[in-house]
C-alpha cells in the first residue's frame, strides 16, 4: 500500500526523539496556583532507547525494542536506496520500485498480502519513500508477528520470481495518478517542485520531486525493476526494526527463520555527489492554479547531523514555529499580509534545505512578503533572537519527539530506531539528540542564521495565480497482451514452507478503555483514563454543541467562535497565550465539528497544571476582543479562498450542501460561506459562547500520566468556579437536499477529478453500527476493498478511492471518495455503482466477510495507542451518550456480524437511485461523460461548492 509522498515540509527537529523518557514533576503540586507566566521545569535526565542490534551472516541487521504497553508490534524495514541512488533519466524510479513492492512475490499473489493483514488487524500498514532510503511497515497484533515477517520476507526474497509487465504497467499507471493527485492537483504542488529544480542542478539526484516526472515514470522499463531490485534490495542493504509486544529471544529466532537464507547483494557505495553552492540568488515565478499567491525561500544548509543541523532546527521553530514564531507575529497578527507561515530546516544525507514558504492574505502580493520576510530574517541575523525565543522553541521541539513516539508504528517508534540508525549507525542516539537540541543558544542561531540565510545563497520561488504548465502529455503504452513472458530467474531458492502463510499465536488479551467519570458540582463532567507509559498529558474540553447549533442564517458560526477562544482571555492577549504554551512546550488547539466544540492540550506531565490553566482561561473567560474578532474573520475569509484551490475540499461543501440543503447546519463546511464570515458580529460569538460554553455542557477528558486524585484536585481548582446555567437546546431538522443527482464544479484545465458518490445514512447509536461498519470495509474501506482494488489496481484509474460514514447524532453521510483521471471520471463512477449494486446484491463470502470483520476487531488497539486516541474515543462516547461498557463489548458485538447483516445494511442504507454524484473537475470533459448514466442534469455550483 504505498503511501503519498512525504509531508510538505516537516515543523520540527527531521530525526525525532525515539525512547521512553521519566519526567519529573507533579500534577496536584499547582492546584491552587493562580495564572502566572509560565516557568519551565529543569531539564530531565537524558533517555535512553533499550535495544538491541545484531547483524545475521547476509548482512542484514536486526534492531529489537522490547515494549509490552500494547498487545501489539511494530515491524520496519529500511532499505537505504531513494533517489539519492537513481540513474540518469529515471526520476522517481524509487518510488516506483516501492510500489512494485506491493504488487505481488513467489508465495504471495499481488493483493494477499494485503488482504491477509488486513484480516489480521493490522494498522500502519504501508511504505514510503524519501530521497536516502525507502521504508515499508505494518502494525500487527503481537500474536501475527510471523505474518509480518512472512511477509516482508517475501517481498526482499522473491520478487523477482513473478516479476512481470503487468505489475509493472498497473504501478506506473497508480504513481502517474498519484502525480497527477499529489502534485499537479494539489494547491502549490508544482511550486514546490520548481523550489527543488532552482536548488539543484539537473544531474543532482535531489533535483526531482521523490515522484518523478511523468515521462521519466512511463520510460521505466522491465529490466530497469530487475537492475535496481538485484542492486539495492539485498538483506545487507537493509535493517528491520521490531518494536513493541515482544519476546526478544523469539523474535530474534524468527528473523533468522525468515530472512536469513536470503543471498548478500553486492555492496552497495554511498552516492557521492557534491552539491554546488549557491552564490548568486535565484529566482523563478510559477504559475498554479491557486488564489492566493506564495513565497518560498530555501537555502543549502549543512547534511543531517551535521554542526548546524539542530541549530538550524530551532532558528525555523523560531522563524515559524506556530503563533508564538517571528513570522506569525508579524506577517500574520500584526501586519496582517500573510494568511500562514511555515519554515523547516529538512535535513538529509547530501545536503539539507531550509525553506521559509509564507501565503499572502487576500490582495496582498509576493513583493511586499518577501521584504517583510527579508526584514525578519536581517533581524535574526543582525542581533539574533532572545533567550526566551530559543527556549520556547527547544521545549516544544522536545514534547514533540516526545509524542512522536507515542506509536510504536507508522512514523513512531520502530521509525525512529531506524532513521538513527542509517543516519549515525546508533540506534540509540537519542541521548546525544536531546543532548544537540539542548545545546542550542541563541548565539547559535545568529551564527547559523548568518552562515547560512543570506540573500545571495537562497533560491526565491513564487506560486501566483495562473494557468499551470504541466508539460506535454505523456501517453501511456497500449496494456500488454496476455499472453505470459518468460520471467527472469529468481535470486534465492525457493523452500516449500514459505508457500503457506504463518498460523497466529494465541489470541493476546487487551481490555479497550473503560474510563473513571465524575461530576462536578456544577455539572461538569470529568472522564479520567491513566496511561502512565509516558510522562506526557492530553486533555481535551469538549462541549456538546456544533455546527448542528448554529443558526440556520449563520453557518460556520461555531467554529468561528472555537478559533476565537485562542484570541484572548479577560487576563491574557493572544501573543500571551501563545507564547505561554509554547514556553511549556504544550500544544493547544481548538476546532468545531457537526456534532461538538473541542479546546484541546497536550502537555509534559510536569508542565500540565501550568498548561491547564491556560486551557481553562479560553474556555471560562474568553473575551472576543473587538480586534481579534476582526483578524479571524480576515484569517477565516482567507482560509476560505484557500478552500478553493482544493478539489477535495470544494467536493466535501458541495456535497453537504447537496444532501442536506441550505437550511440545514449540516449543509455547510465548518468555515461556512463568505457571506456568513462577512456578517457574524462580535455580539453572534459571544452569545454562542454563552449558550454553549457551560459546564453542564461539556466533559473534560483527560488521558496520560496523572492518576485520579492528581485530575479531581486540578479540575476542582481550574474548573469549580465555572458557572453553571442550562445550555441552549438545538436539534437540526430534517434534510432536505437538492433534487439533482449529479453536482458538478467546474475547475478548468484540472488533470484529475474529485469524485463524490453519497447518501445520507445513519447517526452514530444506530444499532446497525457494526454492520455497516464490516460492510464498509469490504466495500470502500480497506486497502484490499473493492473499490479501491476495482478503480486502483485493477483499471489504473486512480491513486485511490475509500469510502466511510460520517456518523453524526442524526443521521449522517455515507460516502464513497477520491480522485480519479479525467478521461476516466464517468467510467470510474460506473464502476463504483457496479460494486454498489454487487454488495447489496449477494451476501459476502465466508472468506470476505471474515476478512472485513476480523479488520475491525484486530485493529481496535491501534485506536488506542496514544492519548489523542484514547481521548477521542472516550470524548465520541460522551458526545454520542455510548453506554459505558460500549468499547470493551464493541469486539463481540463485531464478531457477531453475519454475511446476511452486512447485505441488509447495504440494502438500507445504499439505495442506487438516491446516491448523488459530486465532481470537481472539467466540466466541458466530465459531463458528457456522466450524463451517459442516466443521472439527469447536471447542478452546477460556484468555485466554493454553493449554489450561485
Amino acid at each position: 500500500m504505498p503511501s503519498r509522498p512525504p509531508r510538505r515540509f516537516p515543523s520540527a527537529l527531521p530525526l525525532l526523539f525515539a525512547g521512553a523518557v521519566a519526567l519529573g514533576g507533579d500534577p496536584a503540586q499547582a492546584q491552587t496556583q493562580a495564572p502566572a507566566p509560565a516557568v519551565r521545569p529543569a531539564p530531565a535526565a537524558l533517555p535512553q532507547i533499550r535495544y538491541d542490534k545484531t547483524t545475521l551472516p547476509n548482512g542484514l541487521e536486526v534492531i529489537l525494542v522490547e515494549d509490552h504497553r500494547l498487545p501489539i508490534v511494530a515491524v520496519n524495514v529500511w532499505y537505504h536506496v531513494g533517489p539519492a541512488n537513481e540513474a540518469p533519466g529515471l526520476t522517481g524510479f524509487a518510488h516506483l520500485f516501492e510500489h512494485m513492492m506491493f504488487a505481488g512475490s513467489r508465495h504471495l499473489p499481488r493483493g494477499l498480502a494485503d488482504r491477509l493483514l488486513e484480516g489480521a488487524g493490522a494498522t500502519d500498514s504501508n511504505g514510503s519513500t524519501d530521497y536516502d532510503r525507502t521504508n515499508y511497515y505494518d502494525t500487527v497484533p503481537s500474536n501475527q508477528l510471523d505474518l509480518a515477517l512472512w511477509v516482508h520476507a517475501d517481498r526482499m526474497g522473491y520478487l523477482l520470481d513473478v516479476l512481470d509487465q503487468t505489475a509493472l504497467s498497473n504501478q506506473q499507471d497508480v504513481v502517474r495518478n498519484e502525480r497527477r493527485q499529489s502534485v499537479e492537483n494539489r494547491p502549490y504542488g508544482i511550486v514546490e517542485e520548481a523550489l527543488n529544480h532552482t536548488l539543484f542542478p539537473k544531474d543532482h539526484p535531489y533535483y526531482a520531486a521523490v515522484i518523478g516526472s511523468h515521462a521519466d515514470i512511463q520510460n521505466a522499463k522491465l529490466a530497469d525493476v530487475r537492475d535496481f531490485f538485484k542492486r539495492y534490495y539485498g538483506p545487507n542493504n537493509a535493517s528491520i526494526v521490531i518494536a513493541g509486544d515482544i519476546d526478544k529471544t523469539r523474535a530474534r529466532a524468527l528473523v533468522a527463520k525468515y530472512f536469513g537464507g536470503f543471498k548478500r547483494s553486492a555492496p552497495v557505495a554511498h552516492p557521492k555527489v557534491t552539491t554546488p553552492p549557491i552564490t548568486r540568488e535565484r529566482r523563478v515565478t510559477v504559475a498554479d492554479r491557486i488564489e492566493l499567491p506564495r513565497v518560498y525561500m530555501a537555502w543549502l544548509t549543512p547534511p543531517a547531523f551535521q554542526p548546524g543541523d539542530a541549530e538550524l532546527a530551532v532558528t525555523a521553530q523560531i522563524l515559524a514555529g506556530g503563533k508564538s514564531s517571528r513570522l506569525y507575529k508579524s506577517l500574520v497578527y500584526e501586519r496582517q499580509i500573510a494568511q500562514e507561515a511555515a519554515a523547516a530546516q529538512n535535513s538529509n544525507a547530501l545536503t539539507s534545505t531550509f525553506i521559509v514558504d509564507v501565503t499572502a492574505r487576500p490582495g496582498h502580493e509576493p513583493s511586499e512578503l518577501e521584504a517583510a520576510i527579508d526584514d525578519e530574517l536581517k533581524a535574526l541575523r543582525d542581533t539574533g533572537p532572545s533567550d526566551a525565543e530559543v527556549e520556547r522553541a527547544r521545549n516544544t521541539i522536545e514534547t514533540a519527539m516526545l509524542t512522536s513516539i507515542e506509536k510504536l508504528g507508522g512514523t513512531g517508534l520502530a521509525n525512529q530506531i531506524n532513521q538513527y540508525n542509517q543516519y549515525t549507525g546508533d540506534p540509540g542516539y537519542l541521548p546525544k539528540d536531546i543532548e544537540r537540541l539542548r545545546r542550542v543558544s541563541a548565539a547559535d542561531v545568529r551564527r547559523v542564521a548568518q552562515a547560512y540565510l543570506q540573500p545571495n545563497a537562497r533560491a526565491v520561488v513564487a506560486g501566483v495565480p495562473g494557468k499551470p504548465d504541466l508539460g506535454p502529455d505523456v501517453p501511456a503504452p497500449a496494456p500488454p497482451k496476455a499472453a505470459k513472458a518468460a520471467r527472469a530467474a529468481g535470486i534465492n531458492r525457493d523452500e516449500a514452507w514459505r508457500r503457506t502463510a504463518p498460523k497466529p499465536g494465541p489470541a493476546p488479551r487487551f481490555a479497550l478503555p473503560e474510563s473513571t467519570s465524575f461530576t462536578l458540582p456544577n455539572g461538569l463532567t470529568v472522564i479520567h483514563y491513566p496511561n502512565p507509559a509516558l510522562p506526557l498529558v492530553a486533555a481535551e474540553l469538549v462541549v456538546k454543541s456544533g455546527s448542528d447549533a448554529n443558526p440556520d442564517d449563520a453557518p460556520g458560526l461555531a467554529g468561528f467562535t472555537a478559533q476565537m477562544l485562542e484570541e484572548g482571555t479577560a487576563t491574557r492577549s493572544a501573543p500571551r497565550i501563545a507564547d505561554e504554551i509554547a514556553q511549556l512546550g504544550a500544544f493547544l488547539g481548538s476546532a468545531s465539528t457537526a456534532d461538538a466544540s473541542t479546546v484541546s492540550l497536550l502537555a509534559l506531565r510536569s508542565t500540565f497544571p501550568q498548561a491547564l490553566d491556560v486551557l481553562a482561561d479560553v474556555v471560562q473567560h474568553a473575551a472576543f476582543p473587538t480586534a481579534e474578532v476582526e483578524r479571524q474573520r480576515a484569517a477565516r475569509l482567507g482560509e476560505l479562498t484557500q478552500q478553493r484551490d482544493d478539489p477535495a475540499l470544494v467536493a466535501a461543501v458541495a456535497a453537504a450542501g447537496a444532501l442536506y440543503g441550505t437550511r440545514h447546519p449540516y449543509g455547510y463546511g465548518q468555515l461556512g460561506t463568505e457571506q456568513s464570515i462577512r456578517a457574524a458580529t462580535r455580539d453572534n460569538l459571544v452569545r454562542f459562547w454563552r449558550r454553549h460554553y457551560l459546564p453542564d455542557n461539556a466533559a473534560l477528558v483527560v488521558s496520560g500520566d496523572i492518576t485520579l486524585d492528581e485530575l479531581r484536585a486540578l479540575a476542582a481548582a481550574r474548573f469549580g468556579g465555572w458557572e453553571r446555567a442550562d445550555p441552549a437546546v438545538s436539534k437540526p431538522g430534517d434534510p432536505d437536499g437538492s433534487r439533482a443527482r449529479l453536482v458538478v464544479v467546474d475547475k478548468p484545465g484540472a488533470p484529475q477529478t474529485a469524485l463524490r458518490v453519497t447518501t445520507i445514512a445513519a447517526a452514530r447509536r444506530t444499532p446497525d453500527y457494526p454492520a455497516l461498519q464490516v460492510m464498509n470495509a469490504a466495500l470502500g474501506g480497506l486497502f484490499s476493498s473493492r473499490i479501491n482494488l476495482n478503480l486502483r489496481e485493477d483499471k489504473g484509474y486512480s491513486y485511490g478511492v475509500f469510502s466511510g460514514v460520517g456518523y453524526h447524532r442524526t443521521p449522517g453521510p455515507f460516502t464513497i471518495a477520491g480522485s480519479v483521471r479525467t478521461d476516466v471520471t464517468g467510467a470510474s463512477v460506473s464502476e463504483i455503482f457496479r460494486e454498489v449494486d454487487g454488495i447489496r446484491a449477494k451476501p459476502l463470502p465466508a472468506a470476505e466477510l471474515a476478512g472485513a470483520r476480523d479488520s475491525q476487531v484486530y485493529s481496535l488497539p491501534g485506536q488506542f495507542e496514544t492519548n489523542g486516541g484514547i481521548g477521542a474515543s472516550l470524548a465520541e462516547s460522551y458526545i454520542f451518550d455510548l453506554p459505558a461498557d460500549y468499547w470493551r463489548t464493541l469486539p463481540d458485538r463485531y464478531r457477531g456480524v453475519t454475511a446476511a447483516q452486512v447485505q441488509a445494511a447495504a440494502q438500507k442504507y445504499l439505495k442506487p437511485d438516491g446516491m448523488k454524484v459530486i465532481a470537481v473537475g472539467d466540466r466541458a470533459k466530465i459531463v458528457p461523460q456522466l450524463q451517459k448514466l442516466g443521472l439527469g442534469q447536471p447542478e452546477v455550483r460556484d468555485t466554493d461548492g454553493q449554489l450561485p
